[in-house]
Formats: structure tokens, C-alpha cells, sequence
């Protein structure tokens, strides 16, 4: 191992807690609600910070909440990267995107051939996968190049946003649609249909029959296809509008797909390309941002570069690491971290953790965190690792259904772990950083357009605790009263000791 920083240097855990945001105690903070013994004492007892986690300090939009996705970038990267959501922002204000030259390709040729305009996205102003209003400039480019006939296909929220808003944001697509002279909603289905990213074909098969086929209920209006849904926003069954029942991908028809970000839209664009290859059927396809699907989409807004960060620093120093996540964070630990590299580099070791049950986070807010504890701590039990990266995904991914208690428990089996993974950091000799990746179970009730609080399951603008626990070798550090996400690279090589790369604006916190 390098020494070239720090005769103190040694190896160590980064130790991401999804959705561990930090608020004034409150009725609905489930950290605050939650009996947390280990978490409480290491804020309280080692050098510990508040992290800024959203806005303008990782990339986005100001005021615009973190996300795990972009969260994950940034503590890889060791600087803020300017988000897909901030890009298509940026190309809506100048005006490049409207004039694209692709996306005016694809209308002119839809035009003159007479066909349909398809366009498919979440339809919330969360800004994690989408916004919505960016809708509006798609519809507008479509007018101007006079596609006759657009359908948009509504995917809605409950996530990203308030549940119970669902009617309210397609009412918002409909203003958009009359404000450009063109478009209607043709066809609504639940994200957790349309935006499923564990491998739940079934679940996608859905989604991909209803804008394809039109398989879906036949409903009078948006509010009817809603009101269908038992579960919330999340869980609205596909449905069709009846005056759009003809609505159909066919053969030559062009689409466009409105979410910014990849990971959850991804499954659902392979299966709709590989659904209409195999019954004869292509379409002229773009993507608002670029995605990582098995067929090549062009963009419309290519991404910054993320190279030079942790990752690449590591491989270049010979420090071996080992990435540990349950399934709905796997990427994050691994693909994310080095900058949207699926490459692994030959000094990484990547343990996908799976197991049987069931999905329902709500029944199961324990998830497979007694697994990924095991592997965390016999990767620190290991001399050849340098560094161990895991994720603790209970706090967001329970946080995401809105289930205040649910969310409770999830607090309680996480500090539980991490009390596991802090005797296993101080038995290997090993020190500690712990960071949450952005806000979430910290509030779970936001207002509603109505002016009601309503359960949240969606991110948060709130900092993010960071805290260094010492190893046998390392001296305790004093950490600085604010930090970003962008620091925590520089701060992981340092006590590895190991040089910050050049290309991280972040500061190591010693």
C-alpha cells in the first residue's frame, strides 16, 4: 500500500447509508423515531460533519434533491458533475434542444412519412427520473415540424413526489399539450410497472404490451385510470384512453423517450425495442439523455465526463477493492462510483448480493441486509483488501413506499448492521467513513398541490451526516463544519494514503 500521504495510512470501509439525511427531530422523521444506539454514538462520539448532498454542490439544479444515482457519481468522482437533469435544463434555456438536429431529423421524417409521434416518460416534477415540464418543448418542436398525430405515454410517480398526485401532474400534461397545439395522453401506467429495474420481465411485459398494443383497461379520462390503482400512484394498472384505443406503435412510427436518467427507464426500452423487432416493427427512437441499454439509443444531451475519480485512482495505485450491495444498489457501489464505467477494474472484486423473498418492502424492511453485513465483514477480515465500498439500502429503498413505520424499522435493522460493521472495521484494524448519499427517511410527509401533508417516499434537500472513525493507525481526525459529497474521494485516498487525483476539485476533511 502507497504511504505517500500519511505514515498513518491503512486500509478501511466506505460505508454508504442510502437515504440517512439529517432534520430537526419531528412526527415524521423516522431516524428521529427509530431506536439508532450505534448511529446516535458515532455522530456523537467521532469526528463526524454534515455533508452537502443536492443542488448545486453535486451537479444539480439549486434546490433540486439528491439522488442515489448522482450521489454515488460524486462520492466517486471527488468533484461535482453537472447532472443530465442540469444538461437537459441547460439545452431548454438556450434553446438547443428544441432545434436539435437529431430531434429534428426524426420529426421531419415522421412528418413527411405521416407518422406517429410516441412519447414515453414519467410524468412528475420530481427531478430524480424526469421532469415533466420538459414534455413541453419536445410537444413544442413537434408542432413546429407539424407531426400530425403525438400520443404520450404517462407514466405515473408516487415516489419522486407526494402520492395521491398523480391526476394532478397528467392535467399538467394536458396543459402542455394544448399549450403546443399537439399531443394527448394516449395510454397511463404505474412506475412500478414501467420503471422496474430488478429484473421483473413480468412487470415490464406490461408496460411494453400497453405502448405497443394497447393492451391495457379502456378508461374514459386520466382520473378513472388512476382511481384503478389499489396501491397508489406507483401501482396504476396500464391503461388506454378510449379516444386514443388506436394509439399503436407501427411500424415506422418514431419515439421518444422523456426520463433523463437511465437505470430504472433502461429495462423497459429493451423490452419495447426487442418487443417490436420480434412482431416486424422498428421505430425511429431517442432518448432525452443517453441510456445504458443493449441497443444504442442516440441522445439528445450527451453526459459530462466522470473518469478520474476513485476508481480510476485505485486501479492506478494497485489498491484492491471490494464493492458489496443488495441488488437495487448493486450499480451504485460499481457502475456509479466509477463514473458510469461498467468496466471493473482488475484490482475490484463486485459482490451482488441476492436471496430469495418477497419484494414487498413494506413486509420485509430487512431486505437482505443480514447478507450484505456478511460480506462486508469478511471483506474487512481480508489483508489483501484495501478498501471495502458497501451500500446499506433499507433507509431508501423502504423509505421509497412512504410507509412511516416500515421506514422506522428499516432505521433500526441498518444500525444494527453497522454496529456489526464497526466491530469488524475495529477487530481488522481498519478506520470507518460512513455518508449518507442523499436525504430520505429523515421526512417522510411532504404537501401536497392541495396544501395536505401527505407520505413521501421521495428524496430530500436535507445535508447528509458524514463521519471518520478512526483505525488502529489513523489519529482522529478534526473534520471541517461543512463538506460536500465531492470531498468524500479525496478524503477515502488520503487515509488510504494515497494522493488525490487531479481531476477532484474535493478536499480531503483531515
Amino acid at each position: 500500500m502507497s504511504t505517500s500521504e500519511s505514515s498513518s495510512a491503512g486500509p478501511g470501509i466506505l460505508l454508504v447509508l442510502d437515504g440517512w439525511g439529517h432534520a430537526p427531530a419531528a412526527d415524521d422523521n423516522a431516524l428521529h423515531l427509530a431506536r439508532t444506539p450505534v448511529l446516535d454514538d458515532l455522530v456523537a462520539r467521532f469526528p463526524s460533519t454534515l455533508a452537502a448532498a443536492s443542488g448545486e454542490a453535486v451537479g444539480l439544479l439549486a434546490g433540486t434533491v439528491g439522488n442515489s444515482e448522482i450521489g454515488h457519481m460524486v462520492i466517486g468522482a471527488g468533484r461535482p458533475l453537472p447532472y443530465d437533469s442540469l444538461l437537459v435544463q441547460q439545452a431548454i434555456d438556450d434553446g438547443t434542444l428544441r432545434t436539435h438536429p437529431r430531434l429534428s431529423a426524426v420529426l421531419a421524417r415522421t412528418a413527411v412519412a405521416g407518422r406517429a409521434l410516441h412519447l414515453i416518460g414519467l410524468c412528475s416534477d420530481g427531478q430524480i427520473h424526469a421532469h415533466v415540464d420538459h414534455l413541453g418543448d419536445l410537444l413544442a418542436a413537434a408542432s413546429a415540424h407539424q407531426v400530425g398525430r403525438v400520443f404520450i405515454h404517462a407514466i405515473t410517480d408516487g415516489r419522486d413526489v407526494a402520492d395521491g398526485t398523480a391526476s394532478v401532474y397528467l392535467e399538467r400534461v394536458a396543459a402542455l399539450a394544448d399549450q403546443a397545439g399537439t399531443g394527448q395522453i394516449a395510454t397511463v401506467i404505474g412506475r412500478g410497472y414501467a420503471l422496474d429495474k430488478a429484473g421483473n420481465l413480468d412487470l415490464t411485459a406490461q408496460a411494453v404490451a400497453l405502448v405497443a398494443d394497447g393492451r391495457g383497461a379502456a378508461v374514459d379520462n386520466v382520473r378513472q385510470a388512476v382511481a384503478a390503482s389499489e396501491r397508489g400512484d406507483e401501482w396504476v394498472p396500464a391503461s388506454v384512453l378510449t379516444d386514443t384505443r388506436h394509439a399503436v406503435i407501427a411500424d415506422g412510427d418514431a419515439v421518444v423517450w422523456f426520463n433523463f436518467r437511465s437505470d430504472r427507464i433502461q429495462q423497459f426500452a429493451d423490452g419495447l425495442i426487442e418487443y417490436l423487432a420480434a412482431s416486424g416493427r422498428s421505430a425511429d427512437m431517442l432518448s432525452l439523455a443517453q441510456y445504458d441499454t443493449r441497443a444504442a439509443i442516440p441522445a439528445l444531451v450527451e453526459r459530462a465526463d466522470a473518469s478520474g475519480g476513485l476508481a480510476d485512482e485505485l486501479a492506478a495505485a494497485g489498491l484492491r477493492s471490494v464493492r458489496i450491495a443488495e441488488a437495487e444498489k448493486f450499480e451504485h457501489v460499481t457502475y456509479y462510483v466509477n463514473g458510469r464505467d461498467a468496466t471493473a477494474r482488475s484490482v475490484e472484486e463486485h459482490v451482488r448480493i441476492t436471496g430469495e423473498g418477497t419484494s414487498d418492502y413494506i413486509a420485509r424492511p430487512q431486505m437482505h441486509l443480514d447478507r450484505v453485513t456478511t460480506a462486508v465483514v469478511e471483506a474487512a477480515g481480508r489483508p489483501d483488501v484495501d478498501l471495502v465500498i458497501a451500500n446499506l439500502a433499507n433507509m431508501d429503498v423502504v423509505g421509497h413506499t412512504g410507509h412511516l413505520t416500515a421506514t422506522v424499522t428499516a432505521c433500526e435493522v441498518t444500525d444494527t448492521a453497522v454496529g456489526l460493521i464497526l466491530d469488524a472495521a475495529r477487530d481488522s484494524g481498519r478506520w470507518l467513513l460512513a455518508v449518507g448519499d442523499h436525504g430520505n427517511a429523515e421526512s417522510m410527509t411532504k404537501e401536497a398541490p392541495d396544501g395536505t401533508a401527505r407520505p413521501y417516499g421521495g428524496h430530500t434537500t436535507h445535508p447528509v451526516p458524514l463521519v471518520i472513525v478512526p483505525g488502529t493507525a489513523t489519529p482522529a481526525p478534526v473534520l471541517p463544519e461543512t463538506a460536500t459529497l465531492a470531498d468524500v474521494a479525496p478524503t477515502v485516498l488520503h487515509l488510504l494514503g494515497h494522493k488525490p487525483g487531479s481531476a477532484m476539485t474535493g478536499r480531503p476533511l483531515l
